[in-house]
């Protein structure tokens, strides 16, 4: 594959790069840098984790990077998911593992790591030890946003443990390239500046869109000065607000339902749920969206592109219930697969079974 395409396909996967000039002089240098995302185990799949994520990591493993996928089971620890129960947590972590290779990942081509195998080692202690020793306490705590925290909560002494870790994390999984969504923005700057410090290896950050909830966009109430971002994390789609949320194990009708009370204003492109579940996962899935309609409305009609769409429906030429009705059941398509496999597959279905009890329990 030719540089400009290796190059486009991680800026398809990035909002933000910090920075392209940085991802440009690393791709012309190593055919194959590496990558990390890291992940809580906390509870069920949702779009942005069992749908989006593939994608995103199909299109870096194209691009020639090494990808290594971050079981952050202590953190999760930390931030007392499930009860604070680490097993109950590293059940979960295998559960995504699942999520992911029935969203069609090749894990033969993924690294799988666990933060608990890693804090066994005494050198990733050291390296927690050095980040905290270059970065203030009210730094800290500016970055706990990172752990789905404001700053304006009281948080437990072992929550501050969290970026200090996250931080240690890409120095030492040692990688050239932070991939993880825009929310964890404060950590790989930090992570930067350690670098610069330390005169460390310094990563580029990729960051990805995150998606937002059912409800739309929400005023960043709780968070700090950083407006737009604040407002990203405080609207994205959240595993803890399941009425915000479409799960990968939902049904057809569930899914209709859920599709159907998102915010979707006629004629409105800022904000709205279903033109952004369309440009960031359906066409990227899918070569087009049909849009099924009686022929009193205009018969059925299919939109080849994301700008298609949204022209078509700022113009007025698309009714919301018409979006609603082609996003769910294209959705509900994407879905299936991952959905079908946990319902079929045993190992998989006692595992979701068990993540499922989980959450209800804890």
């Amino acid at each position: 594959m030719d540089f400009e395409t290796r190059l486009d396909l991680i800026k398809s996967v990035g909002e933000e790069i910090i920075t392209e000039r940085e991802l440009r002089t690393l791709l012309e240098t190593n055919e194959h840098p590496s990558a990390y995302d890291g992940f809580e185990p906390s509870g069920l799949a949702h779009l942005p984790f069992g749908v989006l994520r593939p994608i995103l990591v199909e299109d870096m493993l194209k691009a020639g990077v090494r990808m290594k996928l971050w079981i952050a089971d202590w953190f999760a620890w930390v931030n007392n998911k499930m009860g604070g129960d680490l097993e109950k947590i590293r059940e979960v972590g295998k559960y995504f593992i699942e999520v992911w290779r029935a969203a069609g990942v090749d894990m033969s081509k993924v690294e799988i790591l666990w933060t608990s195998d890693a804090a066994k080692n005494e050198e990733y202690w050291k390296k927690v030890i050095t980040v905290a020793q270059n970065s203030t306490l009210a730094r800290a705590q500016r970055a706990l946003t990172i752990a789905g925290r404001t700053t304006k909560e009281s948080v437990q002494t072992a929550q501050l443990f969290y970026p200090m870790m996250q931080v240690a994390d890409i120095f030492w999984l040692d990688v050239d390239i932070c991939q993880l969504g825009v929310d964890q923005r404060r950590a790989n700057i930090l992570a930067r500046e350690i670098a610069e410090k330390m005169k460390w290896k310094k990563p580029v950050a990729v960051h990805h869109h995150m998606l937002i909830g059912l409800q739309g966009r929400k005023d960043p109430e709780g968070y700090d000065e950083n407006g737009k971002l604040d407002e990203e994390i405080a609207s994205k789609m959240s595993k803890s607000k399941p009425e915000t949320s479409i799960f990968v194990h939902d049904n057809s009708d569930v899914i209709m339902k859920k599709i159907d009370s998102a915010y979707c204003p006629p004629k409105i492109l800022e904000g709205n749920v279903l033109i952004e579940y369309s440009k960031y996962i359906i066409f990227r899935k899918r070569q087009s969206l049909k849009v099924v309609r009686s022929e009193k409305y205009g018969g059925t009609i299919e939109f080849q592109s994301a700008g298609e769409l949204e022209s078509a429906y700022r113009a007025g030429h698309l009714h919301p219930a018409d979006l609603k009705r082609g996003v769910g059941e294209a959705m509900d398509e994407i879905i299936a697969p991952i959905r079908e496999h946990f319902e079929k597959d045993p190992s998989a279905k006692k595992l979701y079974e068990s993540v499922k009890a989980a959450e209800t329990t804890r």
